[in-house]
């Protein structure tokens, strides 16, 4: 999972305010000159308001598309109690917003005919106690919901312009992400079809939270989208869905986390994002990766360097779908793995876990198991799998000891890390175990965790001095060979394809080269370490 921004919001960034509702109609300085009273519904009043209509028919209900504030004097409804009664179950059957009678030229008081067929049915029932133009109200809301209506595509522009930008100019899905959460002002989350967490961008303390209880928002979310058979949020509820996919196949999920504006407008930032997600992917995204693999790569890249304790990485982990409770995790670094090999291999195998490239070709495997599974059998026989699997008897998996501590998983990858660094380039020469551990590498590992020291690199340019000096890197190569096999003559001339007086020949080059003599087991020694350190610095 790909890791979050950390300055989600443009400065001076307000999202805009929620659609307007029934009770912040009410407090309109113009409609308060009216004296309104809320006589039935006063729980609905958080209702949003699509429009204001002024009508008198009985069956008003068919002029309606919803939200709607209907603004009527009763003219044509008094004396006629179903009349009255009428006309409220057809707002009602419409979803009107609300009903606002002004009273006194049909009725002077709340007729209660109505204010009962409103309270039955949950309609806000509103009536004015002062006479009051209606155009005025008219004017003001709708001049505030056309205001709006403008700003929330204005906005939707704005986005759409910016992320077309940036998949122009080549940026990863990081980029794009922390740009809908700058415009949105919340968590924004990207899923695959199981609710696994690809990627996310936000306020980090804001995005742990979510992530922190992800199992459950994910079921909220998408049990109430199945429900409701939409691709968008239940109307207030922050939590803006929209689908990914295209060419008839859907792939993913995009989820705006807690969107404190107006949900149509959160719709049109989320379908915006989706767009511009599509898009990127379509177009390769700048990279050659999958989004599960770029999030599998965050996840252990974090891991390994350290930089994001390993407890605040646990939601990102749980999101991403893997087992961390009472668990037994298994570091291993795989030498020139390929992710996409390892990863079907885990999956044929039955083990969960992470897989990701690391930054220098090599490969790192994050096993969970449960406690009762042996952790070096199975390591074990993944090693195994992947020599068959690879064609490459001298494939090896660089293993650290198991962790039971979560805590205890950065230290284990780092040590995989530096066992396979230590054998990277030895694996064909040296006689290795399929799984590969800190024990396995003695002095060579040794040698790599020391070889920046600057008295180290002096010393191997030193005791090499003669052999690097020349244009012939082949002597280097025999030796590195011959002091690998222990000094074996016989592997040495086999591995290098030349008889043994060839080989004899080069060896004695090579010892009136650097003036040694390699029989003698302290000068052997020494040279053995500086080509060790050598070919580490190299690496």
């Amino acid at each position: 999972m790909t890791t979050t921004s950390s300055h989600s919001r443009q400065p001076g960034w307000q999202p805009l305010e929620p659609a307007l509702s029934v009770r912040q109609v009410l407090t309109l300085e113009r409609v308060l000159a009216g004296e309104p009273e809320v006589v039935a519904g006063a729980g609905q009043l958080d209702r949003p308001v699509r429009w204001v209509h002024v009508a008198e028919a009985a069956d008003v209900g068919v002029m309606l598309t919803g939200g709607e504030m209907v603004l009527t004097t009763g003219v044509l409804l008094a004396g006629d109690e179903a009349k009255q009664a009428e006309y409220v179950q057809s707002l009602h059957r419409a979803e009107a917003a609300a009903v606002v009678l002004g009273l006194g030229r049909a009725f002077p008081a709340p007729p209660e005919v109505m204010r009962r067929a409103a309270e039955r049915c949950g309609l806000p029932m509103v009536v004015l106690h002062r006479p009051f133009p209606f155009a005025e109200l008219t004017e003001e809301v709708q001049s505030r919901l056309v205001r709006r209506k403008f700003a929330a595509v204005s906005l939707s522009e704005t986005v759409r312009t910016a992320l077309t930008g940036l998949i122009t100019a080549g940026a990863p899905l990081q980029h794009l992400l922390d740009e809908a959460a700058q415009h949105s002002g919340c968590p924004v989350v990207v899923t695959n079809l199981a609710h696994r967490v690809l990627a996310t961008a936000g306020e980090r303390p804001a995005v742990d939270d979510v992530l922190r209880d992800w199992e459950r928002i994910a079921r909220q979310a998408w049990g109430h989208h199945r429900r409701s058979g939409t691709g968008g949020g239940g109307e207030g509820d922050g939590w803006i869905r929209a689908e990914l996919g295209g060419r008839g196949e859907q792939w993913g999920r995009l989820l705006l986390c807690g969107y404190r504006g107006d949900t149509a407008t959160g719709r049109l930032l989320a379908d915006r994002t989706a767009e511009a997600l599509v898009l990127h992917r379509m177009l390769g995204g700048g990279s050659a990766r999958t989004w599960e693999e770029q999030s599998a790569q965050s996840l252990l890249t974090d891991l390994v360097s350290g930089v994001v304790p390993a407890r605040q990485l646990l939601p990102r982990v749980r999101a991403a779908g893997l087992p961390v409770n009472r668990r037994t995790f298994v570091p291993l670094v795989v030498p020139g793995g390929d992710a996409g090999r390892l990863e079907r291999m885990l999956r044929l195998l039955g083990l969960p876990g992470l897989v990701a490239e690391l930054a220098d070709g090599a490969t790192a495997v994050l096993l969970s198991l449960a406690r009762d599974q042996h952790a070096e059998a199975l390591t074990a026989h993944f090693a195994a799998r992947l020599r068959t699997a690879s064609g490459a008897p001298n494939a090896v998996v660089a293993a650290a000891d198991p962790r039971t501590v979560w805590e205890d998983v950065p230290a284990g990858l780092r040590e995989a890390r530096h066992v396979a660094d230590a054998v990277a380039d030895s694996s064909a020469v040296l006689d290795l175990p399929a799984v590969v551990r800190l024990r396995d590498v003695h002095l060579r590992g040794l040698v790599r965790l020391l070889r920046d020291d600057p008295h180290v690199q002096s010393f191997a340019e030193r005791e090499l001095d003669g052999l690097l000096c020349g244009a012939d890197q082949g002597l280097l190569n025999v030796l590195r060979t011959y002091l690998a096999t222990g000094r074996n003559k016989s592997r040495t001339a086999q591995l290098h394809h030349v008889s043994r007086p060839a080989l004899y020949r080069r060896l004695e080059a090579i010892q009136a080269r650097l003036g040694v003599d390699l029989d003698d087991f302290e000068q052997a020694a020494s040279v053995h370490i500086a080509l060790l350190a050598h070919d580490a610095q190299q690496g």
